[in-house]
């Protein structure tokens, strides 16, 4: 039902009309009537009526300017005029403002049922279309979140305009602190419970490490937190300098990966790209983050891992070739064998299905060996290994006079060089390990020597770095810093006149108390039954 108002300055048309019409039969109550157009107004204010039906000549407000006055500050009312003959020019006015409109008097049933009628359709339509306006804004409200990870995610893989950024930025409540930035991508490596685990398990652990990621970042200014489409996290810091802003990323993300392992039943990887500006390739802090978090596939799951700390810091140039080419690159350098195998069937079934003359074949294998020549040479700094007695690649590839045999070799081409790529990556794992090795050589005396000095010494991350050294030396950092140590100590106490406080201070222990309660448990004396037993052994 709508609410209807009644406004006539002659009380026995106000009644006429009320008793007359069968209000309800056209969806409409008739809530009160007025006299004028001052008290209609003071009515309106109160009760808000949907329509009001006024004549036009009234004293103190007339209709003409009842409707000027709603028409200002209620312009949801709508208005219908009552005139005589002699007010036909008022009643256009008042068309002209708000009024839907007008009924000359005297006014029948019939009449004004026609038009409460077609007013009621209209209102009908009105109402529907605010219920479908505000089911909107609340579908927006809901979907906030996920369109501001949308337009993130857009942000981050296309090449916006300047205008578009900074509109997305003003409508999503966005601030960044300078003109870097970088990216952190987030991704589970594996869930650690009972394999009856359903889907909506796993989307709601993937949903507690955004929470987690985004509580963490949040207290760091311009920074922002969204996922993408295929479930990873990536979180985005900017400030104004580059070399603070690559260290901030660090510990950020080295916050989040403890925080989501000591909490969530995950084993969870993190990579982080290199940065990039603003009025630069905003895409590539993207695809350089995702590449280092494609590592994991090489030095395994649940770490952290800088792009900058892998050993093939060098990009390749772009070329311009096709989808499969720029996919042999990327699985050539964070492949296993069995993927390219894989991907040399795939790409030989594609050649297979075209089928194209066997001219055309060995030129588009003779380009696909060219990239993998060109890879190999860029990450390796070194060529192809061949077979006994093959002969150049490029020379080999054009010998083959069938589609599979060419597929066989290629196979093999390509796990060679895999393999060899990762000979050479393991060889940096080793000088960097050693490099780490003789820095603490060099520095065991310093009481204050930390697995942070020797990781910012050589550059690398403190998670990939305690990995990467217990996989060399069988012995994490704290072991060997106190093997050393106790090597040291054993020297001085076998061969000097040293003091026990004196050895503890020299080998790197600022209380000699907790010196000689470590050197027990090292080697089972105290360092005066050591020193003992050496001079009975002398």
């Amino acid at each position: 039902m709508y609410k209807l108002l009644i406004v006539d300055d002659e009380v026995l048309v106000r009644d006429a009309i009320k008793h007359q019409m069968n209000w309800e039969e056209h969806g409409f109550r008739c809530v009160g009537d007025c006299e004028d157009g001052v008290e209609a107004l003071e009515f309106v204010t109160r009760d808000m009526p949907d329509v009001v039906l006024t004549d036009i000549g009234m004293p103190f407000m007339d209709g003409l300017e009842l409707t000027r006055r709603l028409a200002d500050q209620y312009p949801e009312v709508r208005v219908i005029i009552l005139t005589g003959y002699d007010d036909f020019d008022y009643a256009q006015q008042a068309i002209k403002l708000q009024a839907v409109d007008y009924i000359l008097k005297p006014v029948t049933a019939a009449e004004l049922g026609n038009v409460l009628r077609k007013l009621e359709g209209e209102l009908d339509l009105a109402r529907r279309q605010k219920q479908d306006y505000e089911h909107l804004k609340q579908q927006l409200t809901e979907n906030m979140p996920l369109l501001r990870d949308r337009f993130l995610e857009r942000m981050m893989t296309s090449r916006l305009s300047k205008r578009q950024r900074l509109e997305g930025w003003d409508y999503y409540g966005l601030r960044w602190e300078g003109p870097y930035l970088i990216e952190l991508a987030i991704d589970v490596d594996e869930f650690v419970w009972s394999d009856s685990a359903s889907t909506t398990d796993q989307q709601l652990i993937r949903f507690a490490v955004c929470n987690v990621a985004q509580e963490i970042m949040g207290k760091l200014a311009g920074s922002a937190v969204f996922r993408d489409r295929e479930d990873r996290v990536l979180a985005l810091l900017s400030g104004s300098d580059p070399d603070a802003l690559e260290e901030e990323a660090l510990q950020a993300a080295e916050r989040i990966h403890e925080a989501v392992t000591a909490i969530l039943p995950v084993k969870a990887s993190i990579g982080i790209g290199q940065r990039a500006e603003w009025d630069g390739d905003i895409p590539f802090a993207h695809q350089s983050a995702l590449s280092a978090l494609d590592y994991r596939f090489v030095i395994g799951s649940n770490t952290i891992i800088r792009l900058s700390d892998m050993a093939q810091r060098n990009r390749p140039e772009a070329l311009a070739v096709v989808a499969w080419e720029n996919e042999l690159i990327t699985k050539l350098k964070t492949g296993t064998p069995e993927e390219l195998e894989r991907w040399v069937d795939h790409l030989f079934a594609a050649i297979r299905e075209q089928l194209l003359p066997a001219e055309l074949c060995q030129m588009y294998l003779q380009r696909i060996v060219l990239t993998l020549m060109h890879t190999l040479y860029e990450t390796n700094g070194s060529s192809p290994v061949s077979s006994p007695g093959m002969a150049s690649p490029l020379h080999e590839i054009a010998k083959f006079v069938k589609l599979d045999e060419a597929r066989e070799w290629m196979k093999r081409l390509c796990a060679e060089s895999v393999r060899a790529i990762r000979g050479r990556r393991e060889d940096y794992s080793v000088q960097q390990v050693a490099k780490a090795i003789e820095y603490v050589k060099f520095h065991y005396k310093n009481p204050e020597l930390s697995l942070k000095d020797v990781c910012q010494h050589i550059s690398m991350s403190a998670s990939y770095f305690s990995a990467l050294f217990k996989h060399n030396t069988g012995k994490t950092f704290v072991e060997f810093v106190t093997d050393e140590r106790m090597e040291k100590a054993k020297e001085l106490l076998a061969l000097t006149s040293m003091k026990s406080y004196e050895v503890a201070y020299e080998v790197g222990y600022g209380d000699p108390h907790y010196f000689s309660g470590a050197f027990k448990k090292h080697t089972g004396d105290t360092p005066t039954e050591y020193r003992l037993k050496t001079m009975k052994e002398a």
